[in-house]
């Protein structure tokens, strides 16, 4: 399309905006307008109309069908080899800065106290965390008590597991009963709750210490921490640099040594984003694997939780807590849940890595830093015996725009109502996003479903080449604060597709900012996707330390 007409293209969306906010009864301004076209958000607009336009009508949409469950095969099953026992660190880490294991073995040796543990992270976020801006809420007697209670059980002989006793945190997405639960909005702001979300009930059936709620970026719709009610959260390596959202706190909160583990939710990367800045361990399971019954919604169909953490084996471990069937979600899926840990150490010996020689628009992968870190990390896996397999994917830069068009029409109609009657209650980025929902026609959501459908079903053949796909987690180290950079280039095609996928740490840029890999695979098969994780982390050197 030339200049013209994309010009063309776009004024014909500016009016269907104007027409479609008038008929929801929303009270936008001229300058409201402008600032869609501003940030970019109507671009994506004028993309998709491209894409709808050769998509056959016939197509199933594919909310209509339980992708996954009967659709690839999981991969087979590898023994960990003998002798492959749980690695140790390098170096031995100062307190705050264990592993959810390594203090999961402290606990239950008496060696320490879920009570101290809990003071000592208490003592941490009140020392740091007025310059980190990473809780939003901290709820030091309520996991005062929890601790004495997980203290008490682990002195008579009751052991929940590796989460019993530990400190952690939960996104402010995520409903506790008799906390405010805001969603990093104003909207929200008084907002509590009389029930937990699942997750969350899932971390206090196995023991953790819930020690606060994380502040994240307004209704989790921005790849940055900016927040026009309750700040940016600094990256904890460099605080000019920003820790990339949503679950922006929960990342600058594990890497910064404030807790051990948290929960963060993923649309469109806001759990690899993070973690992948921050320098720690960041898991979105397959779609349908983990409850969404008591977040706060962004997109019904591209939605995500998942652990955050300092290890491979954390996210193994607290995936295998989240992990399962409700009945009160109906996307939560009735798949056997796999022991996470029992194959971590099984190596990739024979396992076939996609990797991919551009980022499905033509361009570079990322920098030359950014780059070089990745390729590090490849030849660790190839060490290990796995074969890199070099491969083209065009349907990225596809997958791409129709994730960011079912977001912004999904969560248009969760926020209608606040639209029609809050509207100045949003923050200018939020308020300028989620309208430009407005700009698309009244078929488009079914028509992204039928070639999110098409484009699933032509990827899941990938997995007759390769057993899993590795990309940068971001094409660069963490943004400035304040930079509009969108950063999902890797990370939202995977929310797409629904398919598992990790970050983990292998080098950090000249100004001290990590750099990441991510790793995706097949629907239902996050193990395959932790053992190459593992072997990434285990392989190293990578630079350690803390912020």
């Amino acid at each position: 399309m030339s200049a013209g007409q994309d010009q063309q293209v776009l004024e014909k969306i500016v009016e269907r905006v104007r027409t479609n906010v008038r008929a929801a009864g929303i009270p936008i301004t001229d300058d409201d307008i402008q600032g869609m076209i501003d940030k970019g958000f109507l671009a994506n607009v004028v993309a998709f109309e491209a894409i709808a336009a050769q998509t056959p009508t016939d197509l199933i949409p594919d909310y209509l069908k339980a992708w996954g469950e009967d659709g690839v095969p999981p991969a087979p099953t590898v023994a960990a080899p003998a002798g492959s026992a749980e690695r140790a660190p390098a170096t031995a880490r100062e307190p705050g800065y264990e592993t959810i294991t390594e203090v999961a073995a402290r606990l239950r040796a008496g060696e320490v106290s879920p009570v101290e543990l809990t003071q000592q992270a208490l003592e941490r976020i009140a020392e740091r965390d007025g310059e980190l801006n990473s809780f939003q809420l901290v709820l030091a007697d309520e996991a005062l008590a929890a601790a004495r209670e997980a203290e008490q059980e682990i002195a008579a002989g009751k052991w929940r597991g590796p989460l019993h006793g530990v400190p952690v945190a939960v996104k402010d997405l995520l409903a506790m009963k008799g906390t405010v639960t805001t969603a990093g909005s104003k909207i929200l702001a008084d907002w509590v709750t009389d029930f937990d979300a699942a997750a969350v009930e899932r971390l206090r059936e196995a023991g953790a210490v819930i020690v606060g709620k994380t502040r994240m970026s307004e209704f989790a719709y921005s790849p940055g921490s900016n927040n026009a009610h309750y700040g940016p959260t600094p990256n904890p390596w460099n605080r000019e640099h920003d820790s990339a959202g949503s679950s922006s706190g929960s990342g600058a909160a594990v890497a910064d040594g404030l807790v051990y583990g948290a929960l963060g939710s993923d649309t469109g990367g806001s759990i690899r984003m993070p973690a992948g800045v921050c320098g720690i361990v960041g898991l979105k399971p397959t779609f349908g694997r983990v409850s969404l019954y008591g977040a706060v919604t962004l997109s019904w169909s591209l939605d995500h939780l998942g652990p955050m953490t300092r290890s491979v084996r954390d996210a193994a471990a607290m995936l295998q807590i989240l992990a399962g069937h409700d009945p009160r979600d109906p996307r939560a899926r009735a798949v056997p849940v796999p022991d996470y840990s029992a194959q971590l150490d099984a190596g990739v010996a024979g396992m076939r890595i996609g990797v991919l020689r551009e980022d499905g628009s033509g361009m570079p992968l990322g920098t030359d830093e950014a780059l070089a870190a990745w390729r590090a990390g490849l030849a660790a896996l190839e060490r290990n015996g796995a074969e890199l397999v070099e491969i083209d994917l065009p349907e990225m830069q596809a997958l791409r725009v129709l994730n960011s068009a079912i977001i912004a029409m999904e969560a248009a109609t969760f926020h209608e109502p606040n639209l029609r009657d809050r509207l100045g209650d949003f923050g200018d980025f939020m308020r300028h996003r989620v309208l430009s929902a407005y700009g698309y026609g009244p078929l488009a959501l079914v028509k992204a479903q039928q070639a999110r459908a098409a484009l699933r079903r032509r990827l899941d053949a990938i997995f007759e080449r390769v057993d899993l796909l590795s990309t940068p987690t971001l094409p660069y180290g963490a943004p400035r604060l304040g930079d509009p950079s969108r950063n999902t280039v890797f990370t939202s095609p995977f929310n797409g597709l629904g398919w598992p996928a990790i970050t983990v740490p292998v080098g950090r840029t000249a100004e001290r900012l990590p750099l990441g890999l991510q790793l995706a695979g097949r629907p239902w098969d996050e193990v395959t996707v932790l053992r190459a994780a593992a072997i990434v982390e285990a392989d190293g050197p990578w630079p350690g330390g803390k912020p």
